[in-house]
């Protein structure tokens, strides 16, 4: 091989390493970008129950149960938060009590999804208070259920 053939050679590696080198911000800033969800925390010493109520494009929307054990964190929504305001739901399993609210939801006592708000029992679902959390239209939102009898604990 010729030094004009190893100098071709050696400058298209060159410009490919230069290249790649430009693309790789632009590949850890995809791998590195937020996904934005809807998480509820229990901070609580017992496991709970929880379903979500919101508004999106198509109308009113109940979903539940997540069971979330104590200590520990989980994705209710994957995306974006469907709207500005959402709505909870919280049982306590093992001491017993609740996280209600007066915003009044449909639920059931088994995995659910039901879409609208209104006439719940005529539809054959319970009427459940739940409370309003307001995510500020923020993208991705975490909420934490804290021990109602823990005098240091914020509301919720």
């Amino acid at each position: 091989m010729g030094p004009d053939r190893r100098q071709q050679l050696w400058y298209a590696a060159a410009h490919f390493a230069a290249k790649s080198l430009l693309l790789l911000p632009v590949l850890v800033f995809i791998t590195t970008v937020a996904h934005a969800d809807l998480t509820l925390c229990n901070s609580t010493p017992s496991r709970v129950g929880v379903s979500l109520g919101y508004r999106d494009e198509q109308g009113w929307s109940t979903e539940g149960w997540w069971n979330i054990a104590s200590q520990t964190c989980e994705t209710l929504l994957k995306g974006a938060v469907p709207s500005r305001f959402v709505y909870i739901h919280a049982v306590d399993y093992d001491r017993g009590g609740e996280w209600i609210g007066k915003n009044y939801m449909c639920t059931t006592d088994k995995s659910f999804a039901i879409r609208g708000v209104h006439d719940c029992k005529t539809r054959g679902y319970k009427r459940t208070g739940f409370f309003e959390v307001d995510t500020g239209e923020s993208q991705e939102w975490t909420i934490r259920l804290t021990d109602p009898e823990d005098p240091g604990a914020k509301d919720q």
